[in-house]
């Protein structure tokens, strides 16, 4: 008598694929880490300039309720 077998075959594949998935993940999470410490340590060079000028974008505002954030443009 035959046995019938109703598994596919991707089921060997699994560990394969698997190593596959977590390679991806791993070096995109590794480009994202890495080009944040970069950004960190090098700015660039118009983030870097407005960081160090004291007179920029900021407003004081004179109101009598509660402001949570504001954001100028």
């Amino acid at each position: 008598m035959k046995r019938k077998s109703t598994y596919s075959a991707i089921g060997g594949y699994q560990p394969f694929l698997f190593c596959i998935g977590m390679y991806f993940v791993a070096l995109f999470f590794s480009i994202f880490i890495c080009s944040a410490i970069f950004y960190a340590v090098n700015p660039k060079g118009n983030m870097a300039k407005n960081a160090t000028s004291p007179v920029g974008k900021t407003a004081m505002i004179q109101t009598s309720n509660q402001v949570l954030l504001t954001v100028a443009k």
